[in-house]
């Protein structure tokens, strides 16, 4: 009797068979850990990448008959159809395992390769600090770098060369990941100017009615007022040891921990409170429209303050965007419970984005407690960066030489603009909270 099972030699031919029929490209078990292992499946990749190209040009020759034999004969063979469909079939096949190995491939590059680019890092991995730090002889001079946005400098270079394309995460990553800003909510832009022009609308006087065949028209009124928001810079500056230098860790930490966070603070002091006199922005705040306190009811929480808040700059016609509020205020509200005991608006078991009425809140301390701002961050205001970031060191300053230290100054030059204030409330809670 013959026996059903085979031997190795017909396994390995039977298997051999079945790839020639698919038609894709044996890729062997490879260390991932190994340039050879790294090699390998970039050379699949590029095999996968002419095959998905041959059996793409294949399909449009396919539909291109297809087309042909509907124009002629008013309808399409069976077999047309069938070897569009197996042609399809096959290229999805492909494309599959091409995007198997290109996560195989990103997964290839160590965590560690995977750097994530502070301020601090920029500067010391550019190319003019390096080769300042590395002089033969103790550093002397000054240096510039610029760095890109303060706020966007987060990014890494995960990057693995240009066979690997994006893989789409599926849905919206949520705001408890990263601290939001009062940068966050506004757009920004670049400037190459001093200052910006912009009309800003101060009245609308709505007179639209029915009117009668032949009769007059009424007439409605806007008022424009040109505004100019000048550049203003942020900076500061500090002494730091001739040692720092030579310790590119250490001057990387200083620069982050020190130059990044007070230009960071200051910046969202003036974009919040400035009041727009000397080299002061103008804020948000000081040109915020008064929340109107008769909304209020008795028995009001924080909580309904802030939706009688949201009504009030709807009925300006815009919709709030965001809520600036000092975070003990922030902690009231999450604090709030029922009679039960139960809270309201918080799971202390989970961590939950700090939202409120389905708006991201930003705890600020440049408000005092109380204060609160709603608005249309999204479209009302703009900031403009007219000098991003920039870090400079110097060895010659006042008497760095003789007590071997350096001179370290950031600074950055930015507008505000606020096109409509009537789409900004500013209001207290602490006057409008009754019990």
């Amino acid at each position: 009797m013959k026996s059903n099972v085979l031997s190795r030699e017909e396994r390995r031919d039977r298997k051999s068979r079945l790839l020639q029929t698919v038609s894709r490209p044996v890729l062997k078990r490879v260390r991932l850990d190994t340039t050879a292992g790294l090699v390998e499946i970039q050379n699949a990749i590029k095999t996968h990448h002419e095959e998905l190209k041959t059996r793409t040009k294949a399909i449009e020759d396919a539909v291109n008959a297809s087309n042909l034999e509907m124009k002629a004969t008013g309808v399409i063979t069976t077999e047309t159809k069938n070897k569009v469909a197996e042609l399809a079939t096959k290229g999805l096949e492909v494309q599959a395992r091409l995007l198997d190995l290109e996560q195989k491939i990103v997964a290839f590059k160590p965590a560690s390769e995977r750097k994530v680019i502070t301020p601090g890092r920029a500067f010391v991995e550019d190319t003019a600090v390096k080769a300042f730090i590395t002089q033969t002889q103790r550093p002397r001079g000054k240096i510039h770098a610029t760095m890109n946005s303060i706020t966007s400098l987060d990014s890494g270079d995960g990057g693995a060369g240009d066979l690997i394309r994006p893989d789409r995460v599926p849905g919206i990553i949520e705001l408890q990941f990263r601290k939001l800003t009062i940068r966050d909510l506004l757009p920004s832009g670049k400037t190459t100017s001093n200052s910006i022009e912009f009309v800003q609308e101060t009245g609308f006087t709505n007179n639209a009615a029915p009117v009668a065949e032949g009769a007059a028209k009424p007439e409605s009124s806007i008022a424009f007022e040109l505004q100019t928001a000048p550049v203003r810079t942020i900076a500061h500056w500090m002494k730091a040891s001739v040692q720092i230098l030579a310790d590119v860790p250490q001057l990387q930490a200083f620069i982050d921990n020190r130059l990044r966070i007070g230009l960071g603070l200051e910046e969202e002091d003036q974009l919040l409170a400035g009041d727009g006199t000397g080299q002061n922005l103008y804020g948000l705040i000081p040109q915020a429209t008064p929340y109107d306190t008769a909304r209020s009811q008795i028995g009001d929480t924080r909580i309904d303050t802030i939706r009688r808040a949201m009504t009030q700059l709807r009925l300006s016609q815009y919709r709030a965007t965001g809520i600036v509020m000092h975070p003990t205020d922030w902690e009231e509200i999450e604090l709030t419970k029922e009679t039960t005991g139960a809270y309201v608006w918080a799971n202390p078991r989970a961590l939950a984005a700090p939202t409120i009425w389905g708006l991201p809140v930003v705890e600020s301390d440049a408000l005092d407690p109380g204060e609160f701002l709603i608005g249309a961050f999204n479209v009302a205001a703009a900031i403009h960066d007219r000098q991003q970031a920039t870090v400079e060191v110097s060895t010659e300053d006042g008497d760095n030489f003789i007590k071997n230290m350096v001179t370290i100054r950031g600074e950055e030059r930015l507008a505000l603009t606020v096109y409509r204030p009537e789409s900004f409330v500013f209001g207290d809670f602490d006057s409008i909270v009754s019990t």
